[in-house]
């Protein structure tokens, strides 16, 4: 992926936070996603959140896949370790990671075509192993790489650029998240900072998997077949002699409202989506009734935000294994290479 560095100019008044670090220590190169992605606003709010917790870059390890969503991880915290794996394969990479070294905080971004399709049983089994890491979904319902296809969250009757409308059943990330027994289930907007911030904050202080699907609107697909201004349109009917594409300049897209409120959101495309926002006396540790909940609102056309579900009591994937208190990369090499008596002790167990 391309990467732009920012400018190092800091204003000498910014606030810092306990490690004497301002939020511009905590960005990383320029977002070269289109303007007004919700993702960019998924970045801002991983900024200020894990400026807010006054956690050293280098303590962070980002994740990803393929995807827009996954070109995230370019944009933030750029002293912190990356790496950017195939469609799909994160959750792998992020459950060897964390078992080596378990003294780091792990944030894997990816979207709902990376997640819930090619990635769908990763997903699945990094949910069941509880490896203790941040999953952050950007869920726009397109594969915006690859011109606007419907994903695996499209919701049926959602209408495609080429006008073609989806009518098979979505899947719901945080439906299956709870399914499957993930002790920390949140979703939010990528417009309503005030209420994400914190979500990723207590995502990252879990202990166990933490995910949160976080709807984040495409910019890109808003154009329909019939237009003559629509790229496919005007494609048509020209001899190109570079091809290029351009994308309007679009504001991104904001909110806020009350705890137990219901809020409509007009998408670029003009559309609207319905943000209800839990209230103070929703139970989140509640799994049957969370899902219940969810699956009700869904059906009303709304989309819940908030923390859905907390397990407290949730053992993470090293807990559940026995795991050495030490990080791999610390551990002697008479550890590492117990000898002949050693290993023959440890091939005994499974004789």
């Amino acid at each position: 992926m391309t990467f732009i560095a920012k400018p190092k100019v800091t204003h000498p008044n910014l606030p810092r936070n306990e490690l004497g670090l301002t939020r511009r220590d905590y960005e990383g190169g320029m977002s070269t996603l289109c303007a007004g992605c919700g993702h960019d606003s998924v970045t801002a709010a991983l900024v200020e959140a894990v400026w807010g917790l006054s956690i050293r870059p280098e303590q962070l390890v980002k994740l990803s896949g393929i995807g827009c969503s996954s070109k995230t991880t370019a944009y933030f915290v750029s002293g912190g370790h990356g790496f950017n794996s195939v469609h799909g394969r994160m959750p792998s990479v992020a459950t060897g990671a964390a078992a080596a070294n378990r003294d780091l905080y792990y944030v894997g971004v990816s979207g709902d075509g990376d997640s819930l399709s090619i990635g769908l049983g990763q997903f699945a089994h990094a949910i069941r192993r509880n490896v203790n890491m941040l999953y952050i979904i950007e869920n726009n319902g397109v594969y915006g790489l690859t011109k606007g296809q419907f994903s695996a969250s499209a919701d049926v009757g959602s209408k495609a650029k080429q006008g073609d409308v989806n009518v098979q059943q979505p899947i719901d990330p945080a439906l299956l998240a709870l399914s499957l027994g993930a002790g920390f289930v949140a979703r939010s907007f990528s417009g309503d900072k005030a209420q994400l911030v914190p979500l990723i904050q207590a995502g990252l202080k879990h202990n166990g998997f933490a995910v949160i699907d976080v709807l984040s609107p495409c910019v890109t697909f808003n154009d329909h077949e019939g237009s003559t201004k629509s790229y496919s349109f005007v494609r048509e009917h020209y001899e190109e002699a570079v091809h290029a594409d351009f994308v309007l300049p679009r504001a991104a897209i904001t909110t806020s409202y009350a705890a137990g409120n219901v809020q409509p959101v007009t998408m670029h495309d003009g559309s609207q989506i319905l943000l209800r926002k839990l209230d103070e006396s929703y139970d989140p540790s509640d799994r049957g009734r969370a899902f219940e909940y969810i699956r009700d609102k869904l059906g009303q056309g709304e989309y819940v935000t908030g923390l859905i579900h907390l397990d407290a009591q949730s053992q993470d994937m090293h807990a559940a294994a026995g795991t050495s208190k030490v990080p791999v990369n610390q551990l002697p090499y008479a550890k590492l290479t117990p000898g002949k008596s050693g290993l023959e002790k440890i091939l005994s167990r499974y004789r």
